[in-house]
């Protein structure tokens, strides 16, 4: 039994959208919505995909379990209006709460951050997403583009989103190598671990397919050093830990045979 139906319907209570504007938001007609919630029909997966990514909420989650207020807060993106009505029940969770959010920047938005990167208005109007997280640097959340950074499915995965506080001073002092990094430049927004820092920086990506990236300090407009990372995708276990894996299961078994 799926549990989609009921909990596109407890998504839009609690997030106080009506059937239309859900319907909006994911280009269906509103009564599709209505007959999902009384299970006369069940949306395709593409848009089930799209619902779980939009809330950031894995898919196994949206279709076998009732959700709760709390799965839905656990991790919530404020699409929209940053004054809109979810916020003061995010801020009464946690003390630990940052004022005013963390901006988010989306894929679409990527030419338009590029742009106006040192636009105060326009990063005050950008989304905002609400973590119980406090760090004294500043902090931007990023929406990765693209499978650079994804290998043997393993590692970021097209559409996570990316926590970074700003690389202010970029001196090999101050940029760590090994670590993930978001960079803005004049002509795009990349993900890339850092790899080398010479004459150049080196920005290398997880998967091997994809070339190096080679760029001078200043053609950096911003760099972010990534801290954390947020997705609806389960990487599977590496080849360590399924070794653990099978190690716990033999010792279970050495324990029954013992007993």
């Amino acid at each position: 039994m799926s549990y989609i139906g009921k909990n596109i319907k407890k998504i839009r209570t609690v997030k106080k959208l009506s059937q239309a504007s859900f319907a909006e938001l994911f280009n269906l007609a509103r009564p599709s919505v209505g007959a999902y919630e009384e299970g006369r029909a069940e949306p395709k997966i593409e848009t089930i995909v799209q619902i779980a990514h939009y809330f950031g909420l894995s898919i196994d989650l949206l279709l076998n379990k009732e959700l709760t207020v709390n799965d839905l807060y656990k991790f919530d993106i404020i699409v929209g209006d940053a004054d809109g009505g979810a916020r003061p029940d995010l801020e009464k969770k946690t003390n630990a709460m940052p004022e005013g959010g963390i901006s988010l920047v989306l894929v679409d938005k990527y030419l338009e951050y590029i742009v106006n990167y040192q636009n105060k208005d326009f990063i005050s109007r950008l989304e905002k997403i609400y973590l119980p997280i406090s760090r004294k640097e500043k902090s931007r959340a990023f929406q990765l583009n693209g499978s650079e950074m994804e290998y043997n499915h393993n590692g970021l995965h097209h559409g996570d989103i990316l926590l970074g506080y700003q690389i202010e001073t970029l001196t090999a002092r101050n940029i760590r190598k090994g670590k993930v990094f978001v960079v803005v430049t004049k002509d795009n927004i990349i993900t890339r671990r850092i790899t080398d820092i010479s004459e150049q920086i080196e920005f290398s990506a997880d998967d091997p397919n994809y070339s190096t990236i080679y760029l001078n300090t200043d053609e950096i407009l911003e760099l972010w050093q990534v801290y954390g990372v947020y997705s609806i995708y389960l990487n599977p276990p590496s080849a360590v830990e399924a070794r653990v894996l099978k190690i716990e299961d033999e010792i279970r078994e050495i324990k029954k045979k013992l007993k």
